[in-house]
């Protein structure tokens, strides 16, 4: 479990005792009880433009208000995507870039036309493409390019979130994009896979170094916290607030309290949670964010001074309405598979993926699969599954945590189980990342047939 000591009041200096076997301990310690009812779909088509391009951001002295230095970074655009679950998007993808990239989006299952590389190549700078992403499942995912090598400034990646058929009780629905930058004497930033000596850490929320949120006192809110970091596990803490985590890697969990108000976060992780503002006018929570070495601030909420919205909180929330998840996995018939993390053996660079190579498994449509993951390398290694979502499954592999998930970290020296029913044939990437800023992204893939 993650650590977290108390604070004397919600603005005073944090005290974590975290580590960074603390942090990625933390991804697998929730305990839910999912029960997720079927839910109807909306039908329809939308036509949709996403363009990789040169972007700017402000990160630097004055990074909080309109004035200061911009870093040039790349981007697919700023704000969320919203859109219903069971929409078609005919997806028009343009690459603005001056190196090679593809579209990745993260937690979308069974979109193997639009697989990246595995099943749709790299573009070169100038070009655009066009399929279609049927979404399937209302939550929180996320897009970004997925580059070559070359280049030479960071990626932000941007919010998808799709929201389901049935109505939501809460007053509001916010993102909180958590990106890592390493900054430059000359105030340009470093790209991941880079080696980062002689930089400054920077972290922002929604790309500022310090995001606030206000509302009436008693508000629900749904807030849904991404880590945009590329390498890095965090933690993120809502100090004297209860933290209700609904969600989990896009897909609905059975509510239940966040340990210590605190959240941990895989590269690429989601976890959407409830939250009630609460309190008289003027009350201020901290957003606590760490990365295993210390702890910052870098927001608040504050129960602003307008009339509540009720006269009390809202009762604990039910679960969200679910995604039509397997109900159980047969592991008996399972399929069993070995996995080498922390090493480059087999696995590719982006630019250096070929889709001929041999894939790193083969499954049959319908059956379970079991993964046995095993980090050889000598730092903890974020592996994430492409196309399906997957169950953590017990020491014993006599059952699972009772969760969703698309990405694990593990540690140096372990060895981790997963298991996913393989119900949607194609071809579709396999990642694994050191939680090192120099690190390389590496890729392989597998198939369900």
């Amino acid at each position: 479990m993650v650590r977290i000591g108390r604070m004397a009041s919600p603005l005073a200096s944090p005290e974590f005792s975290l580590t960074r076997r603390d942090l990625i301990a933390g991804l697998g310690a929730a305990t839910l009880c999912p029960a997720w009812p079927a839910t109807g779909s909306a039908q329809g088509r939308t036509a949709f433009v996403l363009q990789a391009k040169a972007d700017r951001i402000l990160l630097g002295p004055g990074a909080s208000g309109p004035s200061g230095p911009e870093t040039p970074v790349w981007s697919l655009g700023s704000g969320d995507l919203r859109f219903k679950r069971g929409e078609v998007l005919d997806v028009t993808f343009g690459n603005e870039l001056p190196v090679a990239a593809a579209l990745d989006c993260r937690g979308l299952d069974g979109v193997a036309a639009a697989e990246p590389l595995a099943s749709r190549g790299p573009l070169a700078a100038g070009a655009k493409d066009s399929f279609q992403l049927p979404l399937r499942h209302a939550g929180t995912f996320l897009c970004e390019p997925l580059l070559g090598d070359g280049g030479t400034a960071p990626t932000r990646p941007r919010p998808l979130i799709v929201t389901g058929t049935s109505p939501v009780a809460v007053d509001r629905d916010e993102v909180l994009l958590i990106e890592e930058w390493r900054l430059r004497s000359d105030g340009t930033a470093i790209p991941a896979g880079s080696d980062p000596k002689d930089s400054t850490q920077i972290h922002t929320i929604n790309g500022k170094t310090s995001y606030d949120i206000s509302a009436p006192a008693n508000t629900r809110l749904r807030l849904r916290f991404i880590n945009g970091s590329p390498r890095s596990v965090l933690a993120v803490k809502l100090e004297s607030l209860d933290v209700r985590v609904m969600a989990i890697d896009g897909q609905p969990a059975e509510p239940f309290p966040a340990r210590n108000s605190a959240l941990v976060l895989a590269p690429g992780g989601r976890t959407d949670v409830f939250v009630d503002a609460v309190g008289p006018a003027g009350t201020s929570f901290a957003i606590l964010l760490h990365d295993g070495k210390q702890a910052r601030s870098v927001g608040k909420l504050v129960v602003s001074s307008e009339p509540p919205v009720r006269a009390a909180p809202f009762p604990p929330a039910p679960p969200l309405p679910g995604n039509d998840m397997p109900a159980a996995l047969d592991l008996k018939s399972a399929a069993r598979f070995d996995l080498a993390l922390g090493t480059p053996t087999d696995w590719f660079r982006p630019a250096e993926f070929k889709p001929s190579a041999a894939p790193a498994f083969q499954a049959k449509t319908g059956r379970p699969v079991v993964l046995t993951l095993t980090n050889r390398g000598t730092i903890a290694s974020v592996f994430h599954l492409h196309g399906h979502h997957f169950r953590l499954l017990d020491r014993l592999d006599d059952g699972w945590k009772p969760f969703w998930l698309d990405t694990l970290a593990v540690e140096p020296g372990q060895t981790q189980h997963i298991a996913f029913l393989a119900e949607y044939p194609g071809r579709y990437l396999i990642e694994q990342v050191a939680t090192d800023w120099a690190a390389p992204r590496l890729v392989r893939w597998y198939s369900v047939q």
